[in-house]
């Protein structure tokens, strides 16, 4: 999903640029269940291993053609900043997991709940540990999740834990990654660096002991997993260079896109169940979206009519 860190303009204003880069990243993230149903048949913890280890040298080259290494040099001599890119690491890694082992679990309808519900977990957070008030309409929102996730609970005799462990991961990864002063790209490769020595230990292991898929179980699975790379990397990277072309408001509205995507396709092409508590679930989450995109963007227009008018 979004990358956390990425610079938003000063000017307040969107660019066509910008827009197609972020459209072109969610549309990539929606059609991401597609490819891990292709390599459901792979555990999730090598699948996740492999996004890591091949997410290095796509991510490393990119730096290097940019010219946006000086960064990264500062990252890898601070304690601090790799102690807080070990953290957002193994974050994102818990995400990863989650996401790869739901889809190929006939789980794809959770997993759009908890991004859909990310945001409003992000201003709950933001409530607890900065001490931010949530407006009205930000505790309504976040009202209505909360009794959308209870009426999931009740119906299955327990909590959406999927949904549940998306969303969290996914909110402490972005408010970790905040603290992190490198770029987004530059972040992105750190945190696959540090990954990778325990990825490609662990994908040694498995080769070791008969258990991988990368070469003793044919071309195809060695195709899907170098594929793992380009589908982590791509289009984080892609979204990272629209978003600092975008307003903050027009993210917040396009962040819904791939969720939306994904709930499509799980319903109607992997024909996942979705009975009455999931239908009430989402009708919940739905009217909670649509009451704090509503506040976000009478905010936004307000702070826009306030800003004094350019110089002739």
């Amino acid at each position: 999903m979004a990358e956390p860190n990425a610079k938003i303009p000063a000017e307040n204003t969107d660019s066509a640029k910008g827009f197609a880069f972020a459209l072109s990243a969610y549309l990539l993230w929606g059609f991401l269940p597609f490819f891990m149903k292709a390599v459901a048949h792979i555990p999730a913890p090598e699948v996740v291993a492999h996004r890591i280890v091949w997410s290095v040298p796509l991510a490393g080259l990119v730096l290097l053609l940019l010219g946006r290494t000086q960064e990264l040099k500062t990252a890898l001599r601070s304690p601090s900043m790799l102690r807080m890119a070990t953290l957002t690491a193994v974050l994102i890694t818990i995400n990863w997991g989650i996401y790869v082992w739901a889809i190929g679990a006939g789980r794809a309808i959770e997993t759009a709940l908890g991004y859909y519900i990310n945001p409003l977990f992000s201003i709950f957070l933001g409530a607890v540990l900065l001490k931010e008030r949530p407006n009205a309409a930000q505790m309504v929102a976040i009202a209505l999740a909360a009794i959308a996730v209870a009426v999931l609970a009740f119906d299955a005799g327990g909590l959406p834990w999927v949904s549940i462990g998306l969303c969290i991961s996914w909110g402490f990864y972005a408010f970790f990654r905040k603290t992190l002063p490198i770029g987004p790209n530059q972040g992105f490769f750190l945190e696959v660096l540090l990954l990778s020595i325990p990825a490609i230990g662990y994908i040694i292991w498995l080769e070791a002991t008969g258990q991988g898929h990368f070469g003793d179980t044919g071309v195809a699975d060695v195709l899907w997993l170098l594929s793992c790379g380009i589908v982590t990397a791509v289009p984080l990277m892609i979204y990272a260079n629209g978003a600092k072309l975008l307003r903050l408001s027009t993210i917040g509205i396009m962040q819904y896109i791939a969720p939306t995507m994904i709930f499509v396709i799980a319903v109607f092409v992997f024909h996942e169940p979705f009975g009455t508590a999931k239908l009430i679930a989402f009708a919940l989450i739905w009217a909670a979206l649509v009451v704090y995109s509503g506040a976000m963007l009478a905010e936004s227009r307000a702070r826009r009519a306030a800003q004094p008018a350019p110089a002739e």
